[in-house]
């Protein structure tokens, strides 16, 4: 465990995002069962600073994010919203620049794997956190939606950007426009997961992948999600020259140097994340 994230002990007040960290890997649940993960003021800060905290700690080396209860996320908590549409000093109308934008690059950009796990439905910004890491595994009883036409509001949390990279844009464009919750076997078929598992397997199936990718090269891990996000929206020349400079980093690393005296002493590697 790291030393600088206290597991949480079952009978302690977590607020509304239970951390863990273990054998390098952080576990952030989603903490609102109540209310099926849906986001108000105080899950979003607090899944901020969370996610913040992980990514800056070097002994993570793997994130998992998932939710309690029977829901991952289904976005936008509602009733918050309606409050706020009367309230003149509401925050709402900024929560996308202050929470959802912010939430989303960490997801997707911090120098360590990022894995969902799908318990639930995850819906509207919820769907969106989950389409920003490197993989999501499902129970086979969750579903997805898009949710955000179905209230008359455009697409937030970088949906726009995901989706038709994982489906393509007609596709994409399908399922923004007419919302549906699409069962994970379906989601598996489209793209959109890249694991259905029995719910019961969930935790175990998920926990073996990060322990996994915790013990992998971290640093490499990590260079080859900027790589793959910043080729997404450069010509070729660029994403090559990108690529050099990644290698370059990469190819002074002590993980490099184990990798490749293991490759000679034919041995498995022992990484460190450097």
């Amino acid at each position: 465990m790291s030393d600088t994230q206290p597991q949480q002990g079952p009978g302690e007040d977590a607020g509304p995002v239970r951390l863990e960290v273990d054998a390098g890997v952080a576990w952030v649940r989603l903490h609102r069962p109540e209310a099926m993960n849906s986001l108000d003021l105080g899950l979003k800060q607090a899944l901020l600073a969370t996610l913040q905290r992980v990514a800056d700690d070097p002994g993570v080396r793997c994130v998992v994010l998932t939710g309690d209860g029977r829901a991952f996320c289904v976005g936008q908590d509602l009733k918050e919203h309606v409050r706020s549409l009367a309230d003149p000093d509401s925050r709402l109308s900024t929560t996308v620049t202050e929470h959802y934008n912010p939430i989303v690059l960490l997801l997707a950009t911090m120098a360590k794997p990022v894995v969902a796990a799908l318990n639930g439905v995850a819906a509207g910004a919820g769907l969106s956190f989950a389409l920003a890491c490197d993989v999501r595994v499902a129970a086979r009883s969750a579903g997805l939606n898009t949710a955000f036409a179905g209230i008359a509001l455009s697409c937030d949390s970088g949906a726009s950007w995901a989706l038709p990279r994982l489906v393509g844009p007609a596709r994409a464009k399908e399922l923004l426009l007419l919302p549906r919750t699409v069962p994970a076997e379906e989601a598996l078929a489209m793209g959109l997961v890249t694991q259905v598992v029995d719910d019961d397997a969930l935790e175990a199936t998920v926990r073996e992948l990060a322990t996994t990718l915790a013990a992998g090269p971290t640093l490499a891990y990590g260079s080859i999600r900027r790589a793959v996000a910043f080729s997404a929206g450069v010509g070729l020349a660029d994403a090559l020259d990108n690529e050099a400079q990644l290698m370059a980093l990469t190819g002074a690393s002590s993980d490099h140097r184990a990798a490749v005296d293991a490759f000679l002493a034919k041995r498995p590697p022992e990484y460190t994340g450097r």
